[in-house]
């Protein structure tokens, strides 16, 4: 069965994997790699809809490791005067 994977922000261009099959044992929680995904890849992430931007994780050897953690809320607030 093919699938098409989208963003998660409500726009037109959003579609990351258009119709591509996926394994069958794929579950809920399962982490899905799409390599060069534009505004949701690290270089490109902004805070647009105040979404947080993502972390950028390094996989060598089938061991991954965070580099830069996922930015949370706080951090959005951060910068605000109050």
């Amino acid at each position: 069965m093919s699938t098409t994977v989208v963003g998660r922000h409500d726009e037109t261009g959003d579609v990351l994997v258009r119709d591509e099959p996926l394994p069958a044992d794929l579950r809920p929680g399962d982490l899905l790699a799409v390599p060069g995904c534009g505004a949701y890849h690290f270089p490109l992430a902004s805070n647009y809809d105040l979404v947080g931007r993502p972390p950028l994780i390094a996989v060598r050897d089938g061991q991954a490791r965070v580099l830069v953690r996922r930015e949370i809320f706080d951090d959005l607030l951060h910068r605000d005067e109050a």
